[in-house]
């Protein structure tokens, strides 16, 4: 078997991304990294394609750009209104 065709659980993904192990699980679930699945459900990935996402040239990429969250923090109020509900409670 070649070397870029070793699979790597999800803790090894995760810890090459340097995320939570269940983050791999969902990426892998969105399609955004693909798996396979072994006999017993667990998931394994191909070491060749997250070397590859890790260099830049996937899929990972160009799904995570899309899905950053706008860090402008909440909403503000729009108009008059009696303010927040537990005002006065202290």
């Amino acid at each position: 078997m070649d070397t870029g065709d070793r699979l790597l659980t999800p803790g090894e993904v995760a810890a090459l991304f340097r995320v939570d192990p269940k983050t791999v699980t969902r990426w892998a679930a969105a399609g955004r990294i693909g798996s396979i699945r072994t006999p017993g459900g667990h998931r394994r990935f191909r070491e060749s394609e997250v070397r590859a996402l890790l260099e830049g040239e996937g899929m990972l990429d160009e799904a995570e750009g899309m899905e950053r969250p706008n860090n402008a923090g909440p909403a503000a109020p729009t108009g008059p209104g009696p303010g927040p509900a537990n005002a006065g409670m202290y």
